[in-house]
């Protein structure tokens, strides 16, 4: 079975970059702290999305899940962490769109961060993205 970072081309990283969507805030729990924000953008692919939460208009965690692999960034823990979501698993458990489990894999997934950060760059214009992709330097 090719690996997800095998099969996405140049264009596909763009128009995977271009498909994502802010989902309206109101719809979000928000932090119990004024200064605490969460965000969502949703790609038009299924089980594309990209959660942030923002302290005070600063990253301090980050998740971003494609095909059913999941990369996420916290403030508290230094470094990336990589894994595999149940998300493309269909059964009664894991049905529920809204609701995943992570697995967390043994050893970083360079190539999928590496087109995790392909795929932003296609917005770096903007700010948000902008501010997601300083987390990889």
């Amino acid at each position: 079975m090719p690996k997800i970072n095998d099969i996405v081309d140049e264009n596909e990283i763009a128009s995977l970059g271009a498909s994502l969507r802010a989902i309206e805030q109101n719809s979000l729990k928000q932090g119990s702290k004024t200064a605490t924000k969460r965000i969502w953008f949703q790609g038009e692919e299924p089980y594309f999305d990209v959660f942030l939460e923002l302290h005070n208009n600063e990253i301090i965690w980050f998740q971003f899940t494609l095909r059913g692999k999941s990369l996420s960034w916290d403030i508290k823990k230094p470094g990336w962490q990589t894994g595999n979501t149940d998300e493309l698993n269909i059964n009664d458990v894991s049905f529920y769109a809204a609701t995943k489990t992570i697995e967390s894999d043994n050893k970083v997934d360079e190539e999928f961060i590496k087109l995790v950060k392909s795929i932003l760059r296609t917005r770096a214009e903007e700010t948000i993205f902008s501010k997601m992709l300083v987390l990889f330097h």
